[in-house]
């Protein structure tokens, strides 16, 4: 295991300069390796900027990130069904598993409001996706801003 024992007063600085000019942990640790030789894990990494008191800097966006997103890859996205007015989207109707599916935090199953149906699920990491019944199906965005509301309501309190 590596420790800030292993690094000389030079290193130190150098490695606190790294930070200051806006490096990230990732980058702390591939400079290690390519300028000191020093081969570290990513946790050995972590635990050095813990004890050297690093403060990584974190640009804050301007605008505020939507709080979950679904996870539907492109390679099977169809064309999504034109919006309507707003009064289909309402008819999402979501569910929430008694018990959650393997690998995931929480699941449950989702019928949109042309029909289609599907599981939903969010996995350890926090990370939301929905399979589809349909292979390659896309729900509309009205559709999916309904989702989202029905999963902020079913899970309030639970995750």
């Amino acid at each position: 295991m590596f420790s800030v024992s292993d690094l000389s007063e030079e290193q130190i600085q150098a490695i606190k300069t790294w930070v200051s000019e806006g490096a990230q942990m990732a980058d702390v640790q591939k400079r290690l390796q390519d300028d000191f030789g020093f081969k570290v894990t990513y946790m050995d990494t972590r635990f050095l900027s813990l004890d050297l008191e690093l403060e990584f800097h974190v640009e804050e966006s301007a605008a505020p990130e939507p709080e979950a997103e679904l996870d539907v890859p492109a390679e099977e996205a169809m064309p999504a069904a034109p919006a309507g007015d707003g009064a289909m989207a309402a008819n999402v109707e979501a569910t929430l598993d008694q018990v959650a599916r393997p690998g995931a935090m929480v699941s449950g199953s989702v019928t949109f409001s042309d029909g289609m149906k599907g599981i939903w699920m969010i996995d350890e990491q926090g990370r939301p996706s929905v399979d589809p019944e349909q292979a390659g199906y896309q729900p509309t965005e009205a559709d999916l801003i309904a989702f989202q509301e029905k999963l902020r309501v079913l899970l309030d309190g639970q995750v």
